[in-house]
């Protein structure tokens, strides 16, 4: 295939109302990405030079969605009619007739469609064939197209209503992913008729057409999941256990240890270095690096953030966006942690909440402590320096800057800054009343025995 261009069309023009949602069905999302971004990823991993979608209802949405996200150039066309997939696909006429060597055409709510799957088809139509289809082998055909093989090629998709009782017992099935041939691809779908009980425009209407020309059509098979298209929420869920199953044991092949895989959940684009340990009960967002060498305690949550080699995160702490937590650092039990880095050596040992802040290298906060970084209008920003000590229960009132190597005392609000190798205190000076507490204890309960 060395140097044969391709263009990738991706129909995601179906309704999907059984997903009992107003939202596009290549949009619902596996792996915190749409489905219709898995497959555009798989298309330029087998090699596609150009992405073009075929969109129907919810097309802004989908549009907005594609092009706000990482796919890169994709060219979109609207389908103003459902009238079957050749129609679809030749919504993109504009994008087909650039005469690319190889058209590929894929559906949007195949999430688990995998690069080799195209690559391979791709392998048959440089060995000559103007048409592959991709077929596979589910363990139950009924309902499926199937493929009719003769001498090596294949000559015809039979719906399964128009197979002959042996042909019923054929096992190999239609995905419904295809490869043609840029230079025949308009000419077979321009063929395609309607001549059918729903007068609509089919793509598997092709094979025959290209056999009829003399041309050569080729099957090839896919896995199972690859073929998986998604009609309802729980094939989307079938399909996230599957996709989970598949990333997990990626990361684990690369040096990841995963003490119960099953029990975490990754995203689309989670990247952990070799080295790391992943404890029990760990969700990723979208938007997480792991280094090498970190430990992801149990119950953790994190989205957005970057973890550096050596540091320790939970067990039960939660990062947010914009967390980065350095080299060595740790964040422990029961922390929030936003917006905020944490430098190489500091803890943020439990119980607090540390947002839009920088936490300097070797840091210590104590549990309990709270950077007040809200005023009910906007954000403001905390600074603690590189060794400073923050006692428990304090808090710290944005925008504040702690010098390097200051010491705040336990239970202090500060709304002052504090220079460097300071001792602040900001609380009330204690004050005992001996015998106090036997007076009011005895005024309350007189109180509360009056009420009844």
């Amino acid at each position: 295939m060395t140097n044969r261009t391709c263009l990738a069309i991706i129909l995601a023009a179906g309704e999907g109302t059984r997903m009992k949602s107003g939202l596009p069905k290549v949009l619902h999302k596996i792996g915190g990405l749409e489905m219709v971004g898995h497959v555009i990823a798989a298309a330029k991993a087998a090699g596609a030079d150009a992405l073009a979608l075929v969109v129907g209802n919810g097309a802004d949405q989908v549009r907005e969605a594609v092009t706000s996200g990482a796919a890169g150039e994709v060219e979109i066309f609207v389908q103003e009619q459902r009238l079957g997939t050749a129609h679809a696909a030749l919504a993109a006429r504009e994008a087909i007739a650039r005469c690319y060597d190889d058209v590929l055409v894929v559906f949007g709510d195949h999430p688990l469609l995998e690069p080799e799957v195209l690559t391979d088809a791709r392998a048959k139509l440089a060995e000559g064939a103007a048409v592959a289809v991709m077929g596979f082998r589910p363990p139950d055909p009924s309902g499926y197209g199937r493929l009719i093989e003769k001498d090596g090629r294949l000559v015809a998709i039979r719906e399964e209503k128009d197979c002959s009782p042996e042909e019923k017992k054929i096992t190999f099935c239609n995905s419904g992913v295809m490869a043609v041939a840029g230079a025949h691809a308009c000419a077979l779908l321009d063929a395609v008729g309607n001549d059918n009980a729903k007068g609509e425009f089919y793509l598997t209407d092709i094979v025959g057409i290209a056999n009829h020309r003399g041309l050569l059509v080729l099957a090839s098979e896919a896995g199972l999941e690859s073929a998986l298209g998604i009609n309802h929420r729980a094939e989307l869920a079938e399909a996230e256990a599957i996709w989970q199953r598949r990333k997990r044991r990626e990361l684990m092949l690369s040096g990841v240890t995963m003490i119960a895989p099953e029990t975490v959940f990754l995203s689309h684009d989670t990247e952990i270095g070799p080295e790391t340990v992943i404890e029990p009960n760990v969700w990723f967002g979208p938007g997480v690096r792991i280094g090498a060498g970190a430990r992801i305690h149990a119950f953790s949550h994190i989205e957005g953030a970057v973890v550096e080699s050596g540091a320790a995160v939970g067990p039960f702490a939660r990062l947010r966006p914009g967390a980065a937590i350095m080299e060595k650092a740790k964040i422990g039990n029961f922390c929030e942690i936003k917006n905020t880095r944490v430098e190489p050596g500091a803890k943020v040992p439990h119980l607090s909440y540390i947002g839009d802040a920088t936490v300097g290298a070797g840091a210590n906060i104590g549990a309990g402590t709270i950077t007040c970084n809200y005023d009910g209008f906007g954000k403001h920003r905390t600074e603690i320096g590189a060794g400073a000590f923050i006692g428990t229960n304090s808090a710290l009132v944005a925008p504040i800057a702690i010098g390097a190597g200051a010491y705040v005392a336990s239970g202090s609000v500060l709304t002052e800054d504090v220079p460097a190798d300071s001792l602040a205190f900001g609380r009330a000076r204690q004050t005992t009343y001996e015998g106090r507490g036997k007076i009011l204890r005895d005024k309350l309960a007189a109180a509360k025995s009056a009420k009844g």
